[in-house]
């Protein structure tokens, strides 16, 4: 190692003097997206989401259409029909839903396909079987499942009209009119919504009518919530004072200045509030205060072929599937949103 004290002028000698070249600078240009876009390209990366997305519009298509394609009308009752196990076109030649069932009687198993022994059953199918009235399941199916995406629709109206702007109204204003709306929130909220329901029921007829008041009565009062803690956090913001500084009134600071800011998290909300609205109502006609025979609901479904689940199992099995997938699919998409529009409620 060379230890040797150099003098500045000695240090000067040693500089090379490079002569100048141009030096090329590359620019790399960046194009931002639309915020819709960008918001688009994070649930599409989220596989839950996607394949929620898709399961409600595959559910959705079929609601609307499979009743149509089935040749049956969903209160027509067939005489020799009752109780028939599934049969598919095509799969039947695979050996699986081909119409046969395996009883269980006292002597041992017995199969038996009541197709076989039926006039002209040939050309009979039922692709989820048929009920104890001789009612076929697919189109009972899809019949109920137009009701719980019915209820879902209802549970978004009813979160965005009153919910939102219960709750936003309520932390605006603050003070008196805060503290009295909130109190009338936790009377309305210490009211089970059965027994919402069962009122109705005794001053309405049983119904669909009588299921959408109550949603609409207590299906509110989460989203509110929200809305109001929300507007609490965001009420003394800069933008704000500065929208009221320049003459803006009350509704435009809430729904122009405040709203478009928390819509996100009142969407987001507002989907995961959809499960739950489905729930209620398979829960309602479950305990047999939901939707009149001869209608269908998922939840009806469910009540009335539980009955038969040692005997014919699977007229049970279409109602829970659907209803599960919807709720699961709806879910998924939720969490989806959530990420891609604010992650920060992953915290929540």
């Amino acid at each position: 190692m060379d230890n040797t004290l150099h003098t500045p002028k000695e240090m000067t000698q040693k500089l090379v003097f490079v002569e100048d070249k141009e030096l090329l600078i590359e620019e790399s240009i960046y194009k931002e997206d639309p915020q819709w876009k960008q918001m688009l390209g994070r649930v599409a990366r989220n596989k839950g989401s996607v394949i929620g997305f898709f399961m409600i519009i595959l559910i959705s298509g079929l609601a609307i259409f499979g009743p149509m394609i089935s040749g049956y009308e969903y209160d027509q009752q067939i005489t020799g029909h009752e109780s028939m196990a599934p049969r598919i076109p095509v799969l039947e030649n695979l050996g699986i839903f081909d119409g046969s069932e395996t009883l269980k009687t006292s002597t041992g198993e017995l199969v038996v396909n009541k197709y076989e022994t039926l006039a002209g059953g040939e050309d009979v199918y039922h692709w989820f079987g048929t009920d104890v009235l001789g009612r076929d399941l697919f189109t009972r199916t899809w019949m109920g499942t137009r009701i719980s995406l019915y209820i879902a629709l209802v549970a978004v109206i009813v979160d965005v009209l009153i919910g939102m702007t219960y709750g936003m109204v309520s932390g605006y204003y603050g003070g008196v009119v805060d503290n009295v709306m909130q109190r009338t929130l936790e009377i309305i909220n210490g009211i089970p919504s059965l027994v919402v329901v069962t009122l109705l029921i005794i001053i309405l007829k049983p119904g669909l009518l009588s299921i959408t008041l109550a949603i609409a009565i207590t299906g509110w009062i989460g989203m509110s919530r929200i809305a109001r803690a929300s507007m609490l956090k965001l009420k003394g913001s800069e933008y704000v004072l500065a929208a009221r500084t320049m003459g803006a009134n009350d509704l435009q600071i809430m729904f122009k200045e405040v709203l478009p800011n928390i819509f996100s998290q009142l969407l987001i909300m507002s989907m995961f509030s959809i499960p739950s609205a489905i729930f209620t109502e398979a829960f309602l006609a479950f305990v047999g205060i939901g939707i009149p025979v001869p209608m269908a609901s998922l939840g009806s479904l469910i009540s009335e072929n539980f009955k038969s689940l040692t005997t014919h199992f699977y007229m049970i099995v279409p109602p829970v599937l659907v209803l599960g997938i919807l709720m699961l699919s709806f879910n998924l998409l939720a969490d989806g949103l959530r990420d891609a529009l604010d992650p920060t409620l992953k915290e929540v």
